[in-house]
């Protein structure tokens, strides 16, 4: 009977070894291999990136992202390379707006994957859609609440005696003028590292001189060609943004100066225009001297503010784990991923999630209670051929190496050479 009784307990403890190989073996087997591109360099996207995929594999051991880090200059064109060869990442940075409808053929559309109730907490997801209209599915998971965004060296104004930010371009130009006098350069431009490439970006500041003429209803008429980029009012703008380098509020090497954002946060420039995503890297620097502002391009008190999810992250179609790429999206909407975006420096982009950042929620404040009306991302609602030439223009009239009326024509021209059914009453 022992024996018998022996014989049963060794066969079962075979048995339970077997599945036990067995089932780790299998488990081995299962776990699910996703590649992540993002183009965010160091900056506070990479940071909260990083962390968002440590986090999600804490909670899904079955699932690794390895993360690579790809070049912004051609980001772009090695992503869609990568997708016609069918080597793409499973995961990629995206910009939206135009940007995803440009791509669109090769991302994943999103409806399946997330009910209404789901969509309905993104700020700003009609930006992701096809025809910016929800009902048609979503490309892009949002990283970000964006801003571009006006910063200021509260501590260099009070040495100048300004009491605040200004709010008009004539308190603009005078603001200029008594932080010169004071020997402080007011305002500091140069090579961007977070735009399509490693140059001066003219968007964040252009985007704010259009808020100063135009509605953002009205910004559709840019797209369409019913307010054109050689209007009177255009050119006038443009010709007072480049009245910035010419009255002495920038440093003269606007084009090529490097380093822009370890100067101004060493407290080498009063101002500066930027993004939102670089708010982390300049507290490190100025700590509470760091304030934010909306540039006040505008004749009037200025009115609006660039509020709008600029970024986020795509699955490829390419993709051969769809499912498990799109788990990674819907952990980006949980608290934990909101903390973890909020620690970088960032603004969560689903709607109940908070910020624990004070300049972020100071950002937050010019469109909730500054009664600041929040503006879409300029280059992100235009074609990308206008994007493309308004790179080269608008800077050249910025630093003086030609007209803004010349500029302006250039970008009207590629406007009128994109096909119709790209300029009419879809955006495509």
């Amino acid at each position: 009977m022992y024996r018998k009784l022996l014989i049963g307990v060794l066969v079962a403890a075979i048995a339970v070894t077997a599945a036990s190989v067995a089932f780790g073996a299998s488990s081995k087997r299962s776990t699910t291999q996703l590649t992540l591109w993002h183009n965010y360099g160091t900056e506070g996207n990479a940071v909260a990136t990083n962390n968002l995929v440590k986090a999600f594999e804490k909670l899904h051991p079955d699932i690794k992202i390895r993360v690579v880090s790809q070049p912004a200059d051609n980001y772009f064109a090695l992503l869609q390379s990568s997708a016609i060869s069918h080597t793409s990442p499973d995961l990629a940075t995206m910009w939206t707006g135009l940007f995803d409808l440009k791509y669109a053929k090769f991302l994943l559309n999103l409806k399946p994957y997330f009910t209404s109730a789901e969509t309905s907490k993104l700020n700003g997801i009609s930006y992701m859609a096809p025809d910016f209209n929800i009902a048609n599915g979503f490309l892009v998971m949002p990283l970000e609440n964006q801003f571009y965004i006006g910063f200021y060296n509260k501590a260099l104004f009070a040495k100048a005696g300004i009491s605040g930010p200004p709010t008009t371009w004539n308190e603009l130009y005078s603001a200029c003028a008594k932080l010169k006098a004071k020997g402080i350069t007011p305002m500091i431009y140069g090579v961007d590292t977070q735009g399509l490439g490693q140059t001066f970006y003219p968007f964040y500041d252009f985007s704010y001189a259009m808020t100063g003429i135009l509605s953002p209803a009205q910004w559709r008429g840019l797209y369409t060609g019913k307010t054109a980029w050689t209007s009177p009012k255009v050119v006038s703008q443009l010709t007072k943004w480049a009245a910035l380098r010419t009255k002495g509020c920038t440093n003269k090497d606007v084009l090529t100066k490097s380093g822009i954002l370890s100067a101004f946060s060493s407290g080498k420039a009063a101002m500066l225009v930027d993004g939102s995503w670089d708010t982390a890297t300049l507290q490190k620097g100025l700590g509470k001297n760091l304030a934010p502002f909306a540039p006040p391009y505008s004749d009037a008190k200025q009115g609006g503010v660039i509020q709008y999810p600029g970024d986020g992250f795509s699955v490829m179609k390419a993709s051969k784990h769809p499912k498990e790429a799109v788990q990674f999206l819907k952990f980006m909407m949980t608290p934990e991923a909101a903390k973890i975006i909020s620690d970088a420096g960032l603004i969560p982009d689903v709607k109940g999630l908070t910020t624990n950042n004070p300049i972020s929620n100071q950002m937050l404040a010019l469109a909730k209670t500054g009664g600041l009306k929040p503006y879409p991302m300029l280059d992100n609602v235009i074609q990308s051929e206008v994007v493309d030439i308004a790179g080269k223009q608008l800077v050249a009239a910025f630093a003086g190496t030609t007209t803004p009326e010349k500029a302006l024509a250039s970008m009207e021209a590629a406007l009128k050479s994109v096909p119709a059914e790209r300029k009419g009453s879809t955006f495509k």
